[in-house]
């Protein structure tokens, strides 16, 4: 069954152009010498990203391979301007990324609702030759081409915006701890892997306060270098003010199990270690209390660390205790995280786009048969150095 959660699409996206200007010389019976009246053209339309907290993925864009602006309409006689294209607004969750799929070059973020951001503006509609008029001109012979189109292909990512995001190996109990602190109910079972896209859950706290806790597929050791399926879904921890790493107590060794998920985030983006951090150590009901004090010797010293067993509810309420305390620490807030001169952009690595872009469908009909023809219309403005060195005929002059 195929996936409702898409978080990564592509799409070649194209304004409008703006719509070429008149050359028309009026001629009427009683004035046969009425001089230009040729209209301007119109502007073309404009690719524009809003964002939208009504959507939560990028399933509406899945099919979207081709999203183009009208161009502007071409001017008339008797003054008469071109209808303007109309502008596109392509709606996106909060959260969304857009890079240049040809480059890798981070393009624009969408970070809230309602804002909007122009990706493509619609060329500008050439001047008619009646505004070329002058005492010396007075019958003008020329008007402007529109201005050319913009296109781009870029690609689109989802990264969720948290609180808390879960951190750890597979099986290690993140899904089933989710699905005890809120009503989110991912799918949970005894393999590795169970957890095949993010889940978000919102977790109630004390006074009728709640905070969002998020789930992605468990990382192993490797994954920044494309092992598993952690790679594709790290970036949507990037937005968590805090991360929950999760590593169950009967491993060998919890301290270096810790540090092979906090080295994993730091080969796929450093800045996220300025993030506040907690360990909890799951599966603690298989634990007697003896040896969690001879673990507790074992941990590392610089995070708060919980024993926890999200089966036995034993340890939640001190969990939430200091997920909220560490939330709310006046250098952890999530609304100076968010603030758009703190958020650190990195373009996209050239070798992992390639990745990326292999797992997509096939891009042969990314480009229409109308694309050689517009590129001509496009190459109109660019080869007319001095509007005097252009001219239309005008049947009806």
């Amino acid at each position: 069954m195929e996936s409702n959660f898409v978080d990564y699409v592509k799409i070649l996206c194209r304004s409008g152009k703006g719509g070429r200007g008149s050359m028309h010389l009026r001629h009427v019976k009683y004035n046969p010498n009425g001089g230009p009246d040729g209209g301007d053209g119109g502007k073309g339309g404009s690719i524009i990203l809003r964002g939208n907290h009504n959507y939560w993925t990028l399933l509406h864009l899945r099919y979207e391979r081709h999203i183009f602006a009208e161009h502007g309409g071409n001017g008339g006689k008797d003054k008469c301007h071109g209808t303007d294209g109309k502008d596109v607004y392509i709606d996106v969750p909060c959260g969304t990324v857009v890079y240049d799929a040809e480059t890798g070059k981070y393009v624009c973020d969408i970070t809230y609702d309602g804002q909007e951001i122009v990706l493509l503006k619609g060329g500008r509609g050439g001047l008619g030759n009646f505004q070329f008029r002058s005492a010396t001109n007075q019958a003008p012979r020329y008007a402007q081409p529109g201005e050319p189109m913009q296109e781009m292909t870029i690609i689109m990512e989802l990264k969720l915006l948290a609180d808390v995001g879960l951190v750890g190996f597979p099986n290690a109990g993140k899904s089933t701890l989710l699905s005890s602190l809120s009503n989110a109910r991912p799918k949970i079972a005894n393999y590795p892997f169970t957890t095949m896209e993010p889940s978000l859950g919102i977790v109630a706290y004390r006074d009728q306060k709640s905070f969002v806790m998020a789930d992605i597929p468990g990382i192993i050791e490797g994954a920044a270098e494309g092992r598993g399926l952690g790679l594709r879904f790290l970036r949507h921890i990037e937005r968590n003010s805090l991360l929950l790493f999760m590593v169950p107590g009967d491993t060998d060794d919890i301290k270096h199990e810790y540090e092979i998920l906090l080295d994993e985030l730091r080969r796929f983006n450093p800045e996220m270690l300025a993030k506040h951090r907690v360990l909890a150590i799951t599966k603690c009901d298989l634990l007697d209390d003896e040896l969690i004090d001879m673990l507790r010797e074992t941990l590392p010293d610089d995070l708060p660390c919980v024993f926890i067993s999200a089966v036995a509810g034993k340890g939640l309420d001190e969990l939430k205790d200091v997920l909220w305390r560490e939330l709310n620490a006046d250098s952890n807030k999530l609304d100076s995280i968010m603030q758009e001169d703190t958020l650190v952009h990195r373009d996209k690595d050239l070798a992992r786009l390639a990745e990326e872009l292999e797992e997509l469908p096939d891009d042969d009909d990314l480009y229409d048969d109308d694309a050689d023809a517009d590129a001509e219309d496009a190459e109109d403005w660019e080869d007319i150095e001095d509007i005097e060195d252009f001219e239309y005929e005008d049947d009806e002059a």
